[in-house]
């Protein structure tokens, strides 16, 4: 598949690393095609490609977000709106407020009454958002390998098909899913992203990840 991923920090970076390995075209996205870490993604993965928002939106079958929440809905715009139109969109961003964390707990700039996710689908009503990758580091988020065995990613999403897809790229990453639903979801699963920073905050630990577990 193609993949189009906008933004080009460590998320996105590391995402199209992890499609490339698994045998997509990759172009990742970005304000300045020109910045220093965008040319040196280039030369680790001389079959990625980049270009800026607009471009990648339109390159790809299946796009991702991997900008900061505070900058989403920008981003968005900047891309082209119509460009997302009957696309799957991972959306990884969570709606983190400025400012410091207090006792190792971040702030959001949305509630539990809407999320970050709903937000931008109402934005773009067209594409198939599906929640995913937010309530992890980057380091984990392609072949974890964790004691515990595959960990769980939490997604949520409208269109069905969208998710299945988004889980079995999941699968291909090394990842077990768990499908909660709605985009509705995204108000729960949006909020384990401070669970997770915790430990990083208090205990300099950022290796971890979360795992359901059944009967």
């Amino acid at each position: 598949m193609k993949i189009g991923i906008i933004g080009s920090g460590a998320v996105g970076q590391k995402l199209g690393t992890a499609f490339l390995a698994e045998g997509h075209e990759v172009m990742l996205g970005t304000r300045n095609p020109g910045k220093e870490e965008v040319k040196k993604w280039k030369k680790e993965n001389p079959k990625g490609q980049s270009a800026t928002f607009g471009v990648t939106a339109q390159f790809g079958d299946i796009l991702v977000l991997a900008v900061a929440g505070s900058v989403a809905e920008s981003a968005i715009r900047l891309a082209g709106t119509s460009h997302f139109n009957n696309k799957i969109l991972i959306d990884t961003t969570n709606p983190i407020a400025a400012g410091a964390p207090q006792d190792g707990v971040l702030s959001f700039f949305t509630d539990l009454k809407e999320s970050l996710m709903e937000k931008l689908q109402r934005q773009i009503p067209q594409a198939k958002l599906v929640k995913a990758f937010n309530s992890v580091g980057n380091a984990q988020m392609y072949k974890p390998t964790l004691k515990g065995g595959p960990p769980t990613m939490f997604i949520c999403g409208n269109d069905e098909n969208a998710k299945k897809t988004v889980t079995n790229i999941l699968t291909d990453f090394g990842w077990e899913t768990a499908d909660m639903g709605k985009a509705t979801a995204a108000r729960a699963i949006e909020p384990l992203c401070i669970l997770w920073c915790i430990p990083g905050f208090l205990q300099n630990q950022w290796t971890h990840a979360f795992k359901l577990l059944k009967v």
